[in-house]
């Protein structure tokens, strides 16, 4: 077959790696030199924990065996199967914590609750105060700046692989897409992966859609001059991610003024440069602003530190993006038919990084690729 993608971004490009790896031929268009959006905006997290049961659950986990194989194939996208550990300091934080160890699908998601001094054993960089933390095995993480040009590479050996940059998709219908050259790309099938880009064409073809676009802040910092062998996360996370059971902290333990303002937790993940990628907060009423605002990044700067026993690295770069989240809680992404042989595929929300293999995957599946 003959496949077009509309959309530079992970999602896009999982959806070539598929169709490629399945013996189909496959243009991909995007309309910047170079994805820039969410795909290259995030910190590379492959992360299992905290997603909800069922397909969200049973995705992540799909996802996490297709990114490890990916990264066996290509390493230059940079895959480590390094897990994460969400840190506690309250007893309330601990209690949330013990509560998801407790869960029947703990094993099956790679979740331990380590005392402090265990957790120093599997970090040892994590020297500040705390009561242990949340280890789950499964998580890992990609260098998310460079592996879509590393998938890119991969893939154009085969000679089925033709990478279209700088080229708006203006007209798409069953069995081609017109870009704003004017060339027309031939294809059996057509998949929309336009990311947060929900406005012209994606508009026109699907009219109104369930989704929303959600703005974030994030940063990298200098080099940490030691190992971060885990990725780490504050137990703010358990207020956002649904295995936590969100209401039970927020009961018993508000967030600090920022943090709420502002929808925050931390995530901190090592740069294989040494660097930490630190974030992040959410906004989700439009229109989003043009300017980013200081306190978030002093309150993940403490948070942070807290938890190193030590002062944050220099924060180097610092930066925004916007993604598309379907508001069907059961839905780990958007799919639909916007007209005869053209696939609309967006939506993930963050677990767009995370999941898209296997969201692809699903495509692929779907379409008899």
């Amino acid at each position: 077959m003959k496949v077009a993608i509309v959309g530079g971004g992970v999602l896009g490009t999982m959806h070539a790696w598929h169709a490629v790896r399945r013996g189909h031929e496959v243009v991909h268009l995007e309309r910047e030199t170079e994805a820039r959006g969410a795909s290259v905006r995030n910190f590379g997290l492959v992360w299992v924990s905290g997603r909800a049961a069922g397909p969200e659950l049973a995705t992540a986990l799909r996802a996490r065996e297709l990114w490890e194989r990916i990264g066996a194939e290509v390493p230059g996208v940079g895959f480590r199967a390094n897990g994460s550990m969400t840190l506690v300091r309250t007893e309330a934080e601990w209690a949330v914590a013990e509560t998801a160890a407790a869960r029947p699908d703990a094993a099956e998601r790679g979740w331990r609750l380590l005392d402090a001094e265990a957790v120093r054993s599997v970090n040892p960089a994590l020297r500040g105060e705390f009561l242990g933390g949340l280890h789950c095995a499964r998580d890992g993480a990609v260098e998310s700046r460079v592996a879509l040009p590393a998938l890119r590479a991969a893939l154009e050996p085969s000679g089925r692989y033709r990478w279209v940059p700088g080229r708006e998709a203006r007209d798409v219908r069953e069995g081609a897409v017109r870009d704003d050259t004017g060339e027309v790309h031939g294809a059996d099938h057509v998949v929309l992966a336009t990311g947060a880009a929900l406005g012209g064409l994606v508009r026109e073809l699907a009219g109104p859609l369930p989704l929303r676009r959600v703005w974030l802040q994030m940063a990298q910092t200098a080099p940490l001059g030691e190992p971060l062998s885990t990725s780490v996360a504050d137990a703010d996370s358990f207020r956002y991610y649904p295995a936590y059971e969100p209401a039970s902290l927020a009961e018993h333990q508000p967030q600090p003024p920022v943090a709420a303002e502002h929808k925050m937790q931390l995530l901190m993940v090592q740069r294989l440069d040494g660097g930490l990628t630190i974030g992040d907060t959410h906004a989700y009423a439009e229109p989003f602003p043009f300017d980013e605002v200081e306190a978030p990044y002093d309150h993940l700067t403490e948070v942070a530190s807290a938890l190193l026993g030590r002062p944050l690295p220099r924060i180097e770069r610092r930066w925004n993006g916007v993604y598309a989240q379907c508001l069907d809680p059961a839905a780990v992404a958007y799919h639909a038919t916007v007209t005869p042989g053209v696939r609309l595929v967006t939506g993930p929300g963050g677990r767009g990084m995370t999941c898209s293999p296997a969201i692809a995957e699903q495509t692929a599946e779907e379409l008899s690729w």
